[in-house]
């Protein structure tokens, strides 16, 4: 492991968490990290959860949720990366390409639900009919493209915490937004407000550990010239300890 991934392992595992709950089994859930490169230095985008949410109220952080089965369903344009198909895969129960691509659909869905914003491309007209959550996609002409996204990191929530997600988390370049959906975001919406930021600006806002974590992978990532090749980081615990793989 790196100096970086041994620094980062132990963040997590020092980070105070109250574990009061009855432990149940992480459900699936996967995250997308929108990035800005056409300036001097890249930018994400991150959004900031409502405050009276039970959930990481008022915490910036980036659009994602849980997997939904009817996501193995919706039509695609271009397809998943094999390298990226193969990490989703990786040390999972009866693991599929299925649930691998599902994800992935996840987590452009998840951006469309709490900012607003379509990922795709439409340039082959749209799909033609979609499955439930997906209706504006075929509204605006859009088809999700999967060979966009690059599989970059993933975490598993610690046992006993009151929600647990076994989540993946994809990046994508903002040149991929086809269509963006006005009035998603506000006072009353999961996201109250949007950010564009820098990598530096962004660990400053009131993050959650697993945030902070992902951005700073992130940018080792971005440094190292951004390729699909390099490892993916893999964060579980193990008797109250945070380990990180590679996949």
């Amino acid at each position: 492991m790196s100096d970086l991934g041994t620094k980062l392992a132990e963040r997590m595992t020092k980070t105070e968490r109250e574990t009061k709950w009855a432990n149940v089994r992480p459900v699936d859930a996967a995250t997308l990290i929108l990035i800005d490169r056409s300036g001097p230095q890249p930018k994400v985008l991150m959004g900031k959860r409502r405050h009276d949410l039970k959930f990481m109220p008022g915490k910036f952080v980036f659009p994602g949720g849980r997997r939904d089965p009817d996501d193995r369903t919706m039509p695609v344009y271009g397809t998943l990366d094999e390298r990226a198909e193969q990490r989703l895969m990786a040390r999972v129960q009866r693991p599929s390409q299925s649930r691998a691509r599902s994800l992935a659909l996840t987590a452009i869905r998840e951006t469309y639900e709490e900012t607003g914003i379509l990922l795709g491309t439409k340039e082959a007209g749209g799909p033609p009919s979609v499955p439930k959550g997906w209706e504006a996609f075929a509204e605006h002409g859009v088809f999700p493209n999967l060979e966009s996204l690059q599989f970059v990191a993933r975490a598993i929530t610690p046992p006993r915490r009151p929600k647990r997600f076994d989540t993946r988390f994809f990046a994508c370049d903002a040149d991929h937004i086809a269509h963006q959906v006005e009035g998603i975001v506000g006072a009353h919406a999961e996201l109250v407000e949007l950010k564009w930021l820098t990598l530096e600006d962004a660990i400053k806002e009131d993050l959650p550990t697993i945030t902070t974590v992902v951005l700073e992978e992130l940018g080792d990532r971005i440094a190292k010239g951004f390729s699909p090749f390099l490892p993916v980081p893999f964060y579980f615990m193990v008797r109250k300890v945070f380990h990180r793989a590679e996949l």
